[in-house]
């Protein structure tokens, strides 16, 4: 009894502890070819990113290296950068990417370092093909900038492109035009200038507003004005692009995205806010000296916006705007056949509506009065010869303030013949 007790206790025994080591060594078995998929995986996924990574430092590689050399990426084009005297190495190398000179600043900065070039750089207006390399290029920002004289020149706000002449209270008056300006200060020539103007490309925010199709000059009332110190040299078309490129600038500058988005809420295109701003600082650009006078010139602005908004709205007026400087403006170009005359003449009837384009650069104030214009019941406004405003709701009103204006030698007009 006791030995069969102790056969079956150690067969018992014995048995399930063989089978337990049986079981578990499958299992072991199972764990080593999982193991060894996950190795395998590991490896490949490290090769491939070891793969992707020498692609990538040799793409990167092979680029800084045709920029370096002035390889490849489309280059082959003529460009012309300006540096102004005490500009760093850093803004010129940004100037070089803007003009497609380079395509890596950093890398331009850290060669022009390296080689001691960068302390000798000289401000001037340069000429080169983009497809010079990093050594090219400093030894042309070393040597071969054009010297250029520079020429201090106010470009008024309400000044056209070309001349025009306006009579005002039967005497001649001859507004020069940027063209003139220009022509007259050195910078350029008449031509010239026009030229640049034709060549500028549209592809900006501000610019894709203009109408290349009916305007006279497409750019008319984009070139801002302000005083500008720009380049005289013996390269006048060059001297002309240069100031051109300078105007659009300070344009681009000071029309805004919020501009864009009030003129959105008014429901006109930019094009359409320069064009009312320009007739409204055509009609009420006067010079002012002191702060008082320039806000009350400010608040006028506003309010003769209002009475040229009010006029498109009105049915008495059949829409027109009937400002006398679109009729200067238009004559001014030998083939006009009075698509800015808003107000009728012995030639041409008034349009309807606004002219297609800007009739001069008006400044800040006239914009933001075109922006923000007054709310009124006005329909027409006079003004003296001190500068004074009138607004009226009638022409019945207009012209009893027009014969006050008269009797007490008040009074002035512009008119056209």
């Amino acid at each position: 009894m006791d030995n069969n007790f102790k056969n079956d206790d150690d067969f018992i025994i014995g048995k399930g502890f063989q089978l337990e080591i049986q079981d578990e060594k499958p299992k072991k078995h199972k764990k080593s070819k999982s193991k060894k998929k996950n190795s395998a995986v590991k490896s490949i996924v490290w090769i491939l990113s070891i793969i992707i990574v020498s692609v990538g430092l040799s793409a990167g590689i092979i680029y800084a290296g045709a920029d370096f050399t002035g390889i490849g990426f489309g280059r082959g084009d003529d460009t012309t950068m300006e540096i102004e005297m005490g500009t760093p190495t850093a803004d010129i190398a940004e100037q070089l990417k803007e003009s497609g000179a380079v395509k890596i600043p950093m890398l331009f900065r850290i060669y022009a370092k390296l080689m001691k070039y960068d302390s000798q750089f000289k401000y001037g207006v340069y000429t080169f093909n983009t497809e010079a390399g990093y050594k090219d290029i400093c030894q042309m920002l070393i040597s071969d900038g054009a010297k250029a004289e520079t020429v201090q020149v106010t470009i008024p706000e309400g000044t056209g492109i070309n001349d025009f002449t306006k009579n005002v209270n039967g005497e001649k008056v001859t507004v020069k035009g940027i063209a003139t300006i220009l022509s007259e200060a050195g910078v350029c020539t008449r031509s010239q200038f026009l030229s640049a103007l034709d060549d500028v490309k549209r592809d900006s925010k501000l610019l894709s507003s203009a109408d290349d199709i009916k305007t006279y000059h497409t750019l008319e009332g984009y070139l801002f004005p302000e005083t500008y110190s720009f380049y005289s040299f013996d390269d006048g078309e060059e001297c002309a692009r240069l100031a051109v490129k300078k105007m659009l600038e300070e344009s681009e500058k000071r029309i805004t995205d919020s501009m864009f988005k009030r003129a959105d809420e008014l429901g006109y295109s930019i094009n359409q806010i320069l064009t009312m701003a320009s007739i409204i600082q055509m009609e009420s650009g006067i010079e002012v000296k002191t702060e008082e006078a320039k806000n009350r010139l400010q608040d006028n602005m506003k309010g003769v916006a209002s009475v040229f908004y009010n006029r498109l709205d009105s049915a008495e007026t059949g829409g027109t705007l009937g400002s006398s400087p679109t009729l200067f403006y238009g004559d001014s170009f030998n083939q006009d056949d009075g698509r800015y005359n808003t107000q009728a003449d012995d030639k041409f009837s008034a349009i309807k509506g606004l002219p297609p384009g800007p009739i001069c650069s008006p400044g800040i104030d006239a914009i933001n009065a075109a922006l923000y214009p007054k709310t009124s019941d006005y329909y027409y406004f006079v003004t003296d010869s001190s500068g004074n405003f009138y607004f009226h709701k009638t022409m019945a009103e207009q012209n009893l303030t027009i014969a006050k204006l008269k009797k007490g030698q008040q009074w002035i007009y512009e008119y056209f013949n």
